[in-house]
C-alpha cells in the first residue's frame, strides 16, 4: 500500500519537475543586445538591455583614424534605431550632410547628424581586422564602455539583434560587462 501511494506520487512530482526545469531553462526570460557569431544562431556574447535603453558603438575610422560613434536606442519589436551619427573627418565612408528630416551640427569639434531614424530587425557588424579599436558604449550617461576585442576576434563579424533570451542561454553565454 505505501509503494502504492509512493509511485502515485512519483508520477505527478516527477513530471512537475521536468516541466518545471523546462520551463525555466528554455522559455525566454531576459531581453539582450545579442552578438551571433555571423549569420548562425551561436552567441557570442550578450549585454542585457531593455527597451527604451541607449547604446552606442565607436569604432575608429581606418584612412582618419578618428573615432566615428554611432548611437542607437532600443524601440519596440525588439528593434534597434540609429539616432545620431558622431565623427570628426569628411571623406571616404562618411556622410558629408544631413538627409530629410535629420540635422547637420558641428559641435565641440565634431559633426553631428541628428535626428536619424534608421530602424534595424538586425545589423551586420564587422570588429575592425587592421584598425581593431570598437567600442560598446552603454548605460544612463555612456558610463559603461568595454572593447570590441575583449569579446571579438579581430576581422570577425557578428549579427547584432535584440532578442529574448532563456535562462539556459543566458547561463551559457557571455555576458558583456565592465
Amino acid at each position: 500500500m505505501m509503494k502504492h501511494i509512493i509511485r502515485k506520487k512519483l508520477l505527478i512530482i516527477i513530471p512537475l519537475i521536468a516541466f518545471i526545469l523546462f520551463f525555466v531553462l528554455v522559455v525566454p526570460f531576459r531581453t539582450a543586445l545579442v552578438f551571433y557569431k555571423e549569420n548562425t544562431e551561436k552567441i557570442q556574447a550578450y549585454l542585457p538591455i531593455n527597451q527604451g535603453d541607449t547604446f552606442q558603438i565607436i569604432w575608429k575610422h581606418s584612412i582618419h583614424l578618428t573615432d566615428v560613434a554611432e548611437k542607437y536606442k532600443v524601440i519596440e519589436n525588439h528593434e534597434i534605431n540609429q539616432y545620431e551619427i558622431v565623427y570628426e573627418h569628411f571623406g571616404i565612408g562618411m556622410p558629408s550632410n544631413a538627409g530629410e528630416g535629420e540635422t547637420f551640427v558641428y559641435e565641440d569639434g565634431k559633426y553631428h547628424i541628428k535626428g536619424i531614424d534608421t530602424v534595424f530587425p538586425a545589423m551586420n557588424i564587422r570588429n575592425g581586422k587592421t584598425v581593431s579599436e570598437h567600442r560598446l558604449v552603454w548605460g544612463e550617461s555612456d558610463e559603461h564602455m568595454v572593447e570590441f576585442n575583449d569579446y571579438f576576434e579581430p576581422g570577425a563579424w557578428y549579427t547584432v539583434k535584440v532578442d529574448q533570451l532563456s535562462l539556459w542561454q543566458y547561463l551559457k553565454g557571455v555576458k558583456i560587462h565592465e
